[in-house]
């Protein structure tokens, strides 16, 4: 097995690429250790000292690295857990894929625009975040404001409040002139 690495444009973060499908629809972010419990494979990277997130793509592995750590030091480590996890033919998430249930519009008149929102976000902007190693999920739309979070290599990234503003804010109203901001939140 060869597992391709990936610089991300977060330093803390690099994006493993194991050659196979990771899941097979939507993401999974595990942002701590104790969240990791539900994911035989998350839980055997987070037992390499010095990793501070996890998140899986259709095709990716993300991890994020503690302040303190390395890449020289854990990127063996990491490309060995996800080598042995992938051999070991266990599931990489076992029960039920339990992504969080997203916010809806806050009105009934509001629906309308917010199958535009998602529309937009899931054919233009997660594939060009996903390639990046991360993902942005819809939280809400209430008075012309979109609460969108982001995963993976995108939270915490130095770049990500501009992606945010220049990139995401721009394109949605530019198609939807309802929207009037984007705001991250937090999971």
């Amino acid at each position: 097995m060869f597992i391709q690495t990936e610089s991300t444009p977060n330093p803390a973060t690099l994006k493993f690429l194991p050659g196979q499908t990771v899941l097979e629809t939507g993401t999974a972010d595990f942002p701590s250790a104790e969240t990791a419990d539900q994911s035989p494979l998350a839980t055997r990277i987070f037992g390499i000292q010095g990793i501070a997130g996890v998140f899986f793509g259709n095709d990716f592995v993300t991890v994020t690295k503690a302040e303190n750590s390395e890449w020289d030091h854990i990127k063996p480590a990491i490309l060995g857990a996800i080598m042995e996890h992938f051999q070991s033919g266990q599931p990489v998430l076992s029960g039920e894929n339990t992504a969080p249930a997203h916010a809806e519009a806050a009105n009934e008149e509001d629906k309308e625009i917010v199958g535009q929102i998602k529309e937009l976000l899931d054919t233009r902007v997660r594939p060009a975040v996903a390639q990046d190693g991360g993902d942005i999920t819809f939280h809400g739309f209430d008075r012309g404001i979109v609460y969108l979070h982001m995963q993976g290599a995108c939270a915490g990234c130095p770049s990500s409040t501009l992606t945010l503003k220049m990139g995401i804010e721009n394109l949605l109203r530019h198609y939807i002139p309802e929207v009037v901001e984007v705001r991250p939140v937090a999971a």
